[in-house]
């Protein structure tokens, strides 16, 4: 799996998920979202990982929210098909069969709240 904004790490089937975007303060936007959406799905259907752990690199911050700077150019539809994602990608950790659990490491705002509080 090609991937831009996160880090996954398989642990003696411990599935670790890293939002990566520290300079950002790991504000979720298209991408990122995206991608723990697979990472998520991958480490259901892998019958190796028995557990998830979701936490955000760098000392400030597990995930800021949304990255507003995405939301600048978008159309009103455009904004509520990146909110509809974004929710769908946070109900598919809420609905994971295995447990995800958030290792909140600083700042969990807006939408990294909701991650968590999905976890």
């Amino acid at each position: 799996m090609n991937l831009q904004n996160i880090l996954t790490q398989n642990k003696n089937g411990i599935l670790l998920i890293t939002i990566n975007r520290p300079d950002k303060l790991n504000a979720l936007n298209r991408v990122t979202i995206q991608e723990i959406g697979m990472a998520i799905q991958g480490g259901e259907d892998d019958p190796g990982i028995k557990a998830i752990i979701l936490t955000g690199a760098g000392p400030k911050a597990f995930a800021a929210g949304a990255d507003i700077s995405e939301f600048l150019n978008l159309s009103v539809p455009e904004g509520k098909a990146m909110a509809a994602a974004g929710h769908e990608v946070f109900n598919a950790v809420e609905h994971c069969r295995k447990p995800v659990i958030a290792a909140v490491n600083g700042f969990a705002l807006g939408g990294g709240c909701e991650l968590a509080m999905a976890c």
